[in-house]
């Protein structure tokens, strides 16, 4: 089996390993709105916020053409011990299937009514994504909540930007930064139960804890992480024997950064995750003793040089990814990937802000032969921001695939506000194209390969408003229309890989509030209808609803209620032959998260309950889903 000699840098990553873990507990809660506290306090609710992912400038939201989502380092901080699949699937437009089961779950991430691999995610602004994995998705159960500062969700194609696999959704995350002190340290961990409806024990089987320890000295700053989370008690597939499938994960990371000067500064960072899960026999539903097991380790560089009103950036990473599957049908995954991103910022007058850039990806995989692809993208966006209230986003992009030549993507997103006493109307379309071409293992891999795959051509219309009212009332509703063409599926029939001879389109309607009701409530909610026409559509919600009230009880203390509504759907039965669909009836959770800080900006206790209720209830057909479970924990500042 070939395996690719890892650079020098590669130990530093197994120096990080020996770090010791620092225990300090957390709990947390999905569904608090995107806020930016202090203290804890709501009473400073900003809704009036930046944006930067739809057009890489920092503009003012109601300058921006898209409805983006913002997730808050403070909503993170009140998500511990919850994880990165779980906060996003609150969000209007995005289903994550299997983040309500078991620690260690398949994920799907569905966006617009689109599949995994039309939705790219990106982690400090690079591309991640294992080019062994047939849908060339990013394995959100590598990422640790911990680790995260923010994230930003631009939900429709924005290729032109991005690249590839940039459909349906962008969602951008943003790592923890380095403390402006000397040294700081911030420290969580958290225990809770994992458990089912059916069986309340009550047993503490679920641990998560991080440390993070930084700082800056003058113009050099470091950031040393370490995270763990490790779960057990439940089965993943729904059988009167019901072993455990354990989980655990741990992920290393290590940042320096040098201030060359006032303008030009240089950033190097190395994180090396390792996942060990168990998994049964999901054909038959049979409890069996698999095993998957996964490795990623990652290095990457990105600068900066600003000059007069403009900016010189580069960000680049390798990433090597090792997985094995032990099952009945075992595999190995060998693969790794370049990613380099180029480009100019530049703005004229305050008027004009461009884009010219360059992003070159390699993707490789060892199957009987080393196979490999290259993209190389040269692309050009400028928004343009009038005095009047006219507002336009839009770019090109040339994309230049080794094996499937040249192709055009484009966007044009114009926008229109007007501006009032207290805050602003604005109303947006949207017309844009993508492009993705078949992954390597679909292309050469061991299961139903085919060479002659021709690329997907996607093509997304929105339309919409916005209504603020600044620091208390946001309203938001869009309407969508996608189309898909040549889209790649597996048949079930032939066993092998091939594109669709018909036209899947998709449609839908996305509604947000976020309400500040006074200085100590804030109401926020979004729902989605989603309609997928063309194939099965199984695991998409036709209907979907979320909802939180955070109340600030006191000065130290603060509480939400979170409910979330999924509607029905179909999914497959792999219990027998023929394959069939089978409707899933919809259900409703409901999460209480309260938090009390012991020592202001110190110390900080957590618990929560989710699915407070206890409902029983199917997200993918055959699998386990959670119950009632509590989590206590606390995070430590010093």
């Amino acid at each position: 089996m070939y395996r690719h000699t890892i650079p020098p840098v590669y130990f530093l990553n197994e120096m990080i390993k020996k770090v010791l873990s620092f225990s300090a507990a957390i709990v947390a809660c999905t569904g608090i709105a995107a806020q930016e506290l202090q203290n804890d306090s709501i009473n400073i609710q900003k809704l009036d916020e930046v944006v930067v992912s739809d057009s890489r400038f920092k503009l003012k939201r109601e300058n921006s053409g898209k409805t983006v989502i913002k997730i808050s380092a403070e909503e993170l901080k009140k998500s511990q011990g919850k994880t990165i699949a779980e906060i996003i699937n609150s969000r209007s437009g995005i289903e994550i299937n299997g983040s309500r089961g078991r620690d260690g779950a398949t994920l799907g991430v569905y966006a617009r009514g689109g599949r995994g691999r039309q939705t790219l995610v990106l982690i400090d602004g690079v591309r991640v994504s294992d080019p062994s994995s047939f849908s060339l998705e990013y394995d959100f159960r590598l990422l640790s909540t911990a680790n995260v500062a923010s994230i930003e969700i631009i939900k429709g194609a924005a290729s032109t930007l991005y690249g590839t696999n940039a459909a349906t959704a962008v969602i951008n995350i943003t790592t923890k930064k380095t403390s402006k002190k000397k040294i700081s340290g911030y420290f969580q961990s958290s225990l809770g139960t994992n458990q089912t409806s059916e069986d309340q024990n009550y047993n503490i089987s679920d641990f998560s804890n991080s440390a993070q320890i930084s700082g800056t000295l003058s113009k050099f700053t470091y950031l040393l992480g370490f995270s763990n989370r490790f779960s057990d008690g439940l089965s993943e597939i729904v059988t009167q024997e019901n072993e455990k499938d354990a989980f655990s994960n741990y992920s290393t990371s290590l940042k320096l950064g040098f201030e060359i000067t006032d303008a030009f500064n240089v950033n190097v960072y190395g994180n090396l995750t390792q996942v060990d899960n168990d998994f049964d026999e999901s054909f038959g539903f049979l409890d069996a003793p698999y095993t998957f097991e996964s490795k990623q380790e990652r290095v990457g560089l990105s600068s900066s040089y600003r000059y007069n009103k403009g900016s010189i950036h580069i960000n680049t990473a390798y990433s090597f990814y090792d997985t094995a599957y032990k099952s009945a049908f075992p595999s190995i995954g060998i693969a790794e990937n370049y990613v380099l991103d180029v480009y100019n910022k530049y703005t004229f007058n305050d008027t004009f802000y461009t884009i010219l850039g360059l992003n070159y990806t390699q993707d490789q995989t060892e199957f009987d032969t080393t196979e490999k692809f290259t993209i190389t993208d040269p692309y050009a966006n400028v928004v343009y921001v009038s005095s009047f209230g006219l507002n336009i986003n839009s770019g090109i992009r040339v994309n230049n695939h080794s094996a499937y030549g040249t192709n055009f993507v484009y966007n044009l997103n114009p926008s229109f506000t007007i501006n009032t006493d207290q805050g602003y109307f604005k109303f947006l379309g949207s017309y844009a194209t993508s492009y993705i071409t078949p992954s390597l293992p679909q292309l050469y891999g061991f299961y139903g390969p085919n060479p002659d795959l021709e690329p997907e051509d996607d093509r997304t219309i929105e339309g919409g408003m916005e209504f603020s009212i600044t620091n208390k009332l946001r309203i938001s509703s869009l309407y969508f229309n996608r189309r898909e063409k040549n889209f790649v599926f597996y048949d079930n029939t032939s066993f092998g890989y091939l594109n669709a001879e018909n036209t899947i389109k998709a449609q839908g309607v996305e509604i947000e509030l976020n309400w500040r009701l006074n200085e100590n409530i804030l109401l926020n909610g979004n729902y989605t209808y989603t309609e997928r026409k063309g194939d099965n559509a199984i695991r998409i919600p036709k209907h979907k609803i979320n909802a939180s009230l955070a109340l600030q009880i006191s000065d130290r203390t603060n509480a939400s209620l979170s409910y979330a509504l999924t509607g029905k759907r179909s999914d497959t039965d792999f219990s027998g032959w023929p394959y069939i669909d089978v409707p899933l009836e919809s259900f409703s959770l409901v999460d209480l998260y309260v938090g009390h800080n012991l020592i202001p900006n110190k110390l900080k206790m957590f618990l929560s309950l989710n699915n407070l209720f206890n409902e029983t209830y199917t997200e993918v057909l055959g699998f386990t889903t959670r119950g009632r479970n509590v989590r206590v924990g606390f995070n430590l500042n010093l």
